[in-house]
């Protein structure tokens, strides 16, 4: 079935309505653009000024076309334009482009002009991109509708262009462009979407995700408006192999709020969304000349790579430059198997390293065969997954035949970092081996790139690798006991404990006690020490109104702490309405877990894992995951953690039952992914992890509810 946005990203007949006989005229450069590089469809420009636009007939009006018209380009005002859309649309066109400003970045006159357009193209079906875009370009037809500059100041490219273009600002479409040029990257779309209006981000993607002239996006995103529709999107993208690289805007506040002043979009969470990009295998970029040179590697993606790189260097202090940046980039430097090691010393001098980095010392080079020797131990062995030559340019020159060679025999990722101009470059790049001329940039572009593929195998060996993209479905999600549990509009600590234990969440046994002398009979039964907490709708953090007191060990101990609490609460919170206290038993060891789950307004039900307590927001050590997970996903977040060696023994603690913690997480995904649709937050603060074998147990629970 033909894409609806086919006709916009690949017409075979376009109307500039608009039009101008100048080309510095945003109705003009494009139909310049189009007449010089050779656009094989048929172009109407459309202006009563003019009888004739760069060769070309013009006509009155939209109306006096004598032929179908794929795409209308709307080159006015934006008061203007909902008139001629609807005129465009009477005449069958299919799709339109507005380049006008003036809708919804500027306020309420603006956003209620853009919303009479946004209704306009639900009722007709017409793919209207924009408003407040540049344009679009085909390059692999020449469909020029964009009126960017730099289409004229970079090399015009030479075959066809596989590398794609998504961003949400038409200046950054063009910076980026002119980066790739540089590096001779040829492009296939060149897309800015403005203030999407009617076709958002996600939308692009999935055309370009099944477009056959696309296998890499490069895109730019504000704001993402359709989380279900990326996630497809990626996830058609990873069924047929083809990259997305991106640079999410608005990550700190002053960008937020650049971000909504540019295009009324609102910045989210940048934790989600580096999570999301994570799951989804997205490569997040910085800048743009980052995105440039991961688009060049993207064209070696066959290669087999990933996280295991070998250096190679002809300097002891070099070699360790860069084990230092790529182990900050997430890379690993594996100390190289005794047998590689023993291949390398037999050309090596004593005091060049053979463990990894491995310092060759400036001799090598005269001995072409034990180049080759090197390289094809490093490139053979199951201990690596990638080699990184950094070399001066008239040494790389005298190893480039041996790179090449060994490049040809062994699919094994190779990159050469050339500090002076070998004259070898181009041979080595045709040879499959990927060059930088810069250490930084090197580090800048390998670094995500071997991540990206190192994800993209462990996706391909196991499908739970991309649980929470709906690859899995919740163990348990008991939708029927959901709703037998309705969620009101304000929840006590009883009521969420009680909520989540029905997923399978382990809950601390407790009691309610509704006055001094309940709280003595339960405390009684559970024997001291107890926990005491006040249980009130009003008050979700306990411990700001001094609602929380541990480790009560007396009967006295429990009749002071218990009148004590209730003066606090009475001075701090006296609006609040309680409904009396919890009586627990007191917990004495475990790992403080927090374990939150919310409705992310983009992407849907979230999970936060993290080092948990009243040290939770200074520490700031959690992970994200979509929902819903399993187990081995769980794991995989914690062990991230950097607080994770506290469940794994540290100094020689005994091992925390990391299983059951796990299995405690999945149920709390599970109950968030069932949960009605005013539960906007679930959490367990803290998940106390006992020792292996002695479970785990939520100790505090809260639920947040909205409309």
């Amino acid at each position: 079935m033909i894409h609806r946005l086919e006709p916009l990203l690949n017409p075979r007949s376009i109307a500039f309505v608009g039009a101008s006989s100048k080309e510095g005229r945003i109705g003009g450069m494009p139909i310049s653009l189009i007449t010089r590089y050779g656009y094989e469809g048929k172009v109407f420009p459309v202006n009563p000024k003019y009888e004739e636009v760069f060769g070309l007939p013009c006509y009155t009006d939209i109306e006096s076309i004598p032929q179908p018209v794929d795409l209308a380009v709307l080159a006015i005002a934006a008061s203007d334009v909902l008139a001629m859309l609807k005129r465009c649309h009477a005449v069958g066109v299919k799709a339109a482009i507005v380049y006008a400003a003036g809708f919804a970045e500027e306020g309420e006159a603006g956003a209620a002009l853009q919303n009479e357009v946004e209704l306009f193209a639900d009722a007709s079906g017409m793919a209207v991109a924009g408003p407040n875009c540049m344009g679009f370009a085909n390059l692999n037809t020449q469909a020029h509708t964009a009126f960017a500059s730099v289409f004229n100041t970079s090399s015009m490219q030479q075959g066809a262009g596989h590398v794609s273009l998504l961003t949400q600002s038409g200046n950054v479409c063009a910076a980026v462009y002119g980066l790739l040029r540089q590096l001779d990257v040829p492009v296939s779309h060149f897309i800015n979407t403005g203030n999407e209006a009617c076709v958002e981000f996600s939308e692009y993607l999935e055309y370009l995700a099944e477009d056959p002239d696309t296998d890499v996006v490069v895109g730019y995103i504000e704001q993402l408006r359709n989380g279900p529709r990326f996630l497809a999107a990626c996830e058609t993208l990873r069924q047929r192999d083809k990259m997305l690289i991106a640079l999410k805007a608005g990550t700190t506040a002053k960008g937020a709020a650049a971000v909504q002043s540019h295009t009324s979009a609102l910045a989210g969470d940048r934790r989600v969304y580096q999570a999301v990009f994570e799951q989804a295998n997205v490569i997040e970029a910085n800048d743009f000349a980052q995105m440039a040179l991961l688009a060049q590697l993207a064209r070696l993606r066959h290669r087999t790579a990933g996280r295991r790189v070998a250096v190679i260097t002809m300097s002891g202090a070099l070699g360790a430059i860069l084990a230092d940046r790529f182990i900050d980039a997430g890379l690993d430097l594996p100390d190289l198997p005794a047998d590689v090691q023993a291949v390398l010393r037999k050309g090596i001098p004593d005091y060049g390293m053979v463990g990894n980095p491995v310092d060759v010392t400036g001799n090598v080079v005269n001995n072409p065969g034990f180049v080759h020797e090197v390289l094809a131990v490093l490139a053979n062995t199951d201990a690596l997954d990638a080699v990184v030559i950094y070399a001066p340019g008239y040494m790389l020159d005298r190893m480039a035949d041996s790179i090449a060679a060994v490049a040809a025999e062994y699919p094994r990722f190779m990159a050469a970092i050339d500090t002076g101009k070998a004259a070898t470059r181009d041979m080595l790049r045709d040879a499959g081996v990927a060059v930088f001329d810069d250490l930084g940039r090197a580090v800048s572009a390998l670094g995500p790139f071997l991540l990206w593929q190192e994800r993209r195998r462990c996706a391909a060996l196991s499908p739970a690798f991309k649980t929470g993209m709906n690859a899995v479905a919740p163990a348990q999600v008991l939708v029927a006991d959901s709703s037998a549990f309705p969620i009101s509009t304000t929840v006590t600590e009883t009521q969420a404990l009680n909520y989540l234990s029905r997923f399978g969440v382990p809950v601390k046994e407790m009691s309610s006690a509704h006055s001094l002398d309940d709280a003595r009979v339960q405390a009684a039964a559970l024997g001291y020490p107890v926990v005491l907490k006040i249980v009130s709708p009003d008050i979700a953090h306990k411990t700001e109104v001094g609602g929380v007191v541990l480790n009560v060990r007396t009967e006295t101990e429990l009749e002071q702490k218990y009148r004590d609490m209730m003066a606090r609460i009475a001075q701090l919170a006296p609006e609040a309405r309680l409904e009396g206290v919890l009586v627990q038993k007191m917990e004495t060891s475990g790992v403080e877990l927090i374990v939150g789950a919310r409705r992310d307004p983009v992407f849907g039900p979230m999970l936060t894992v993290g080092l948990g307590g009243v040290l939770t927001e200074l520490y700031q050590d959690v992970r994200h995951s979509l929902l819903p997970v399993n187990a081995d996903r769980v794991q995989a977040l914690l062990r991230e953690l950097i607080a994770f060696p506290l469940l794994d023994g540290y100094r020689n603690a005994p091992p925390a039952d990391l299983a059951a913690a796990c299995d405690a997480i999945v149920a709390l995904g599970d109950a968030m992914v069932a949960a009605p649709a005013n539960v906007n937050e679930v959490e367990v603060n803290p998940l106390l992890v006992r020792r292996k074998g002695d479970g785990a147990v939520a100790l505090d629970a809260l639920i947040v509810t909205g409309n």
